[in-house]
């Protein structure tokens, strides 16, 4: 397995990340914040985290925003 320094997500599960945005923004400041359906109809880990798997560009959103939420509680 190659290390990867310079990868901040390397080593972190997209289940990781979506339960760490539930519990620090909830669904429905998640849903405002990344407009994606699953996070405002009938959500839940498991039918997101399905979601977010087959669709790339949704990912995405949700680990950009992981990213700039730790650094942000990270300066606190």
């Amino acid at each position: 397995m190659e290390s990867q320094p310079n990868n901040p997500l390397h080593g972190v599960k997209l289940a990781d990340i979506l339960e760490f945005l539930v519990d620090h923004y909830g669904w429905e400041e998640l849903w405002r914040r990344i407009r994606i359906n699953c996070f405002q109809s009938d959500p839940s880990v498991k039918s997101s985290l399905k979601f977010l798997r087959r669709t790339p560009w949704a990912r995405e959103k949700v680990e950009c925003l992981y990213l700039k939420t730790i650094k942000k509680t990270s300066k606190k």
